[in-house]
């Protein structure tokens, strides 16, 4: 992964791009703060589906989830 300014971005374009193609990932900054990335297309699947992954597979409990559906769904009293 490589980071660059939100300037170099803008000055050297051509560069990035060209990373990006081979596979890169390139993260943009401005101001010290993360405000972007580039990742090509064909990473563009698996990126997300690996961040959903992630999300889903450490702040899930299954039992809670299923206590509180039952609470909710089956007890209409």
């Amino acid at each position: 992964m490589t980071t660059a300014t939100a300037t170099e971005i803008q000055n050297n374009f051509g560069k990035f791009l060209k990373m990006v193609q081979e596979g890169q990932e390139i993260v943009i900054m401005k101001n010290g703060t993360e405000i972007a990335r580039l990742i090509s297309k064909s990473q563009t699947v698996s990126f997300l589906s690996e961040s959903l992954l992630g999300v889903l597979s450490s702040d899930v409990d299954e039992k809670a989830m299923k206590a509180e559906r039952i609470t909710r769904y089956e007890n209409t009293d």
